[in-house]
């Protein structure tokens, strides 16, 4: 997603001309989109997307179940604020 956004900026002011990036080559302004497409290629093929999404998942349903368990008053002591 960084690389994204910096692809984007670099993208506008090489477009509208401001400070030195006016002067770079275009492969130099256009090249954090490709990391872009490298960064999530890597991420989809590596199963590093889908264990960041299961470790979301986790975390909200154990938030889910303590706050029922402390709703119900079976929370131990130790876990209570």
């Amino acid at each position: 997603m960084y690389f994204l956004g910096l692809g984007l900026v670099l993208l506008a002011m090489k477009y509208l001309e401001i400070g030195p990036v006016a002067a770079w080559d275009w492969w130099v302004v256009l090249m954090p989109f490709g990391l872009a497409v490298a960064w999530w290629a890597w991420a989809d093929s590596s199963g590093y997307t889908k264990r960041k999404a299961m470790e979301r998942e986790d975390a909200r349903r154990q938030a889910r179940i303590d706050s029922n368990r402390e709703a119900i008053g079976t929370l131990n002591k130790k876990k209570r604020r």
